[in-house]
C-alpha cells in the first residue's frame, strides 16, 4: 500500500490582501535632510546664538551694579541690581547732546555717502567710459591705509577748509570711509538689474538721471538698505577721527563720550556699560526694522561682479 506526502498549498493564488505587507521605504526627498543632521544643525546653531548673545547680556548684566568694581565680583549684582547708572548718565552727562551729535553725523554721512556710492556704482555699471575700471580699483585702494597713517594730512587738510570741529568735516572723512564700499556693494547689485529698463526710460524720453533717479533706484531698495546701514554703522560707533576732529564737548559723539567714564586713576565701568546699553539701542532697532532688505541686499549683490 502506498502512502503519498500530501502536496504544499498553493499559496500563488491566494488574494494579495490575505498576505501581510511590508512598509514601503520612506523615499527622502531633494534637499530634505534626515533628523540627525536636523538636531546637529539645530544644536549648532542654538550653541553659535548663545555665543552671540551672551556678551550683550553680560554687558546689560553688568550694567544693573551699583558699584564700579562690580564686575569682579558678579555673582553679588543679583541681591542689589538697580536702574541707578541709566538714571545717572541721564541726568549728570551730556547723553542727550552726544546723541543728537551722532543723529546728526550719522544720517549726513549716511545721505551724502549712500548718494554718491549710488551714483558712482551706477556710472560704472552702466557707462564705458576711459578709466571706469581704474576707478573703482582706485577706490578700493584707498581702504588700505590705517587710520593712523591719514589722521594726519586729513586734520590738515580740515583745518585749511575750517571745518576742524565741525559737523561738516567729520561727514565728509566718514563719507571718505565709506563710500569706496559702498560703491562696489552697488555696483554689484546694479549689475543684476537688467539693461533692458535703461533702455525704457530712454524711449519714454527720460534722461540718464531720470532713468537712474526714477526706474532704478527704486529697483534697488535692497542694496541702499544695505549701503545705508553700512554707512550708518561707521559714523555711528567710530572713535578715532571723532576724538581728533572734535575739539568741544558739547559735538562730541557717543562713542566718545563713552570715554569720558574713563580717567587715568580711575575708570567707571557700570556707567560706561549702561552707557554702551543705551548706545546699541537705537542700532538694534534700525536693524530690526531693515533686516529683511538686508538679506534680500546681500544675497542680490554678490550674484554678479
Amino acid at each position: 500500500m502506498s502512502t503519498t506526502t500530501p502536496a504544499a498549498p498553493d499559496t500563488a493564488g491566494e488574494p494579495t490582501q490575505d498576505r501581510p505587507r511590508r512598509p514601503a521605504p520612506r523615499t527622502r526627498r531633494r534637499g530634505e535632510t534626515g533628523r540627525t543632521a536636523t538636531l546637529l544643525s539645530h544644536t549648532a546653531l542654538i550653541a553659535a546664538a548663545l555665543i552671540a548673545l551672551f556678551p550683550i547680556g553680560w554687558l546689560v548684566f553688568l550694567s544693573l551694579g551699583p558699584g564700579k568694581n562690580d564686575y569682579l565680583h558678579p555673582e553679588g549684582i543679583f541681591g542689589k541690581a538697580t536702574l541707578g547708572n541709566y538714571a545717572f548718565v541721564f541726568q549728570h552727562t551730556n547723553f542727550f547732546k552726544w546723541l543728537l551729535s551722532t543723529a546728526v553725523v550719522s544720517l549726513g554721512t549716511t545721505v551724502v555717502g549712500v548718494l554718491v556710492a549710488a551714483t558712482t556704482g551706477y556710472a560704472v555699471s552702466r557707462m564705458r567710459f576711459p578709466g571706469y575700471r581704474r576707478l573703482m580699483w582706485v577706490l578700493l585702494c584707498t581702504q588700505m591705509f590705517p587710520v593712523s597713517v591719514l589722521m594726519v594730512p586729513l586734520y590738515m587738510i580740515l583745518a585749511d577748509l575750517g571745518l576742524v570741529d565741525t559737523y561738516g568735516g567729520l561727514i565728509l572723512i566718514y563719507c571718505s570711509t565709506a563710500v569706496p564700499y559702498c560703491a562696489w556693494l552697488l555696483k554689484g547689485y546694479f549689475d543684476t538689474i537688467p539693461f533692458e529698463i535703461d533702455e525704457a526710460g530712454r524711449v519714454d524720453g527720460l534722461t540718464p538721471f531720470g532713468t537712474f533717479w526714477r526706474l532704478i533706484l527704486p529697483l534697488a531698495r535692497p542694496g541702499l538698505a544695505v549701503a545705508a546701514f553700512y554707512t550708518c554703522i561707521t559714523a555711528w560707533g567710530e572713535v578715532a577721527y571723532a576724538s581728533t576732529f572734535m575739539l568741544d564737548d558739547q559735538k562730541y559723539t557717543l562713542a566718545v563720550g563713552l570715554q569720558s567714564f574713563i580717567s587715568e586713576h580711575d575708570a567707571q565701568w557700570n556707567y560706561m556699560a549702561a552707557t554702551a546699553v543705551l548706545i546699541a539701542i537705537p542700532v538694534s532697532v534700525v536693524f530690526y526694522l531693515v533686516q529683511k532688505n538686508l538679506v534680500t541686499g546681500l544675497t542680490a549683490g554678490g550674484t554678479k561682479g
